[in-house]
């Protein structure tokens, strides 16, 4: 039966589609411990499908192989790229795998539909000089200057993940040891050794501009904002895009372009690709192996 109104979809039925999405989403975060950005996305793939099938009064459990054809045609036709279409599908695939594995259906309608052909993307990175002048553009004489120059000195002598660089506390750096203590993806924890000079800059950013940033506001996050709240991916993000052009830096970067830099310059300089693997927290080595193209394309 159709919807009465061919603009909208049934509410009921996108409500009972909410219901189903959040209660995989509570599943595979408490098996797999997933960050809330994986998450977010399978979300919103899952909700995208479920109110294109809402328009029909059906729940997303009860999609079939056509109704997932023609939903990825209309992604196609309205410019969708071939990763973007991936990333949903597997999104699909992995949502129906649970309702099999709970007995709420017995087929998977995605089984038979092929993966879109994407070529590997290399990761954009930077030059050395590039990121000498990346980590010189902050004004240090400023507290908020001193603190991003030690959030970008970090991002470059560890390969954090900005997620985990935002989080981090002020009880997972060992100064001692020189190390810091990372718990990353599916709550696989690491070690990770910090050079002289993030060190310096770490220690020298606790000991005073914290505290002048903070006043007499209390937080256990290591790189406060000017409200003593947790910065957000958002705004490190439009410090990254300030800072480079500042740096004359053109090329367009992304959050991870420091991370993908240590990696790079790592492996450049003779590193071994399994220290490597185990410094970014990557779980597959074939997701490290991405970086020895870039070092052979930047030899070239």
């Amino acid at each position: 039966m159709a919807s009465t109104d061919s603009n909208k979809p049934d509410s009921a039925t996108v409500a009972r589609t909410e219901e189903l999405v959040d209660r995989f989403l509570d599943a595979i975060w408490m098996e797999r411990g997933l960050s809330q950005n994986t998450l977010g996305a399978y979300r919103a793939d899952l909700m995208t499908l479920g109110r294109g099938l809402a328009m029909n009064e059906k729940t997303i459990d009860k999609a079939n192989k056509s109704d997932l054809l023609d939903f990825i045609a209309d992604r196609v036709e309205s410019g969708a790229k071939p990763r973007s279409t991936a990333r949903q599908l597997s999104s699909f695939r992995r949502f129906f795998r649970y309702i099999m594995r709970e007995g709420m259906r017995d087929s998977d309608p995605t089984a038979d539909i092929e993966m879109p052909r994407i070529g590997r993307s290399l990761p954009k990175t930077l030059s050395e000089d590039e990121v000498d002048a990346l980590l010189n553009a902050p004004n240090t004489d400023e507290p908020l200057g001193h603190r991003d120059r030690a959030m970008l000195e970090l991002l470059y002598a560890t390969g954090l993940r900005v997620s985990e660089l935002i989080n981090l506390k002020q009880s997972q750096i060992n100064f001692n040891q020189g190390v810091l203590r990372i718990v990353g993806k599916g709550d696989r924890e690491r070690l990770i050794p910090l050079g002289e000079e993030s060190q310096r800059w770490l220690q020298d950013f606790i000991d005073g501009p914290r505290m002048e940033i903070l006043l007499e506001r209390q937080t256990d996050y290591l790189f406060p904002t000017r409200r003593g709240d947790r910065m957000t991916r958002q705004a490190f993000w439009h410090i990254i895009k300030r800072y480079a052009e500042k740096a004359g830096i053109r090329r367009k970067l992304s959050p991870h372009s420091l991370r993908h830099a240590f990696a790079t310059h790592l492996l450049n300089r003779g590193a071994d690709l399994r220290v490597v693997q185990l410094l970014l927290g990557h779980s597959d080595l074939s997701t490290t192996q991405i970086y020895t193209h870039v070092a052979r394309k930047r030899l070239k």
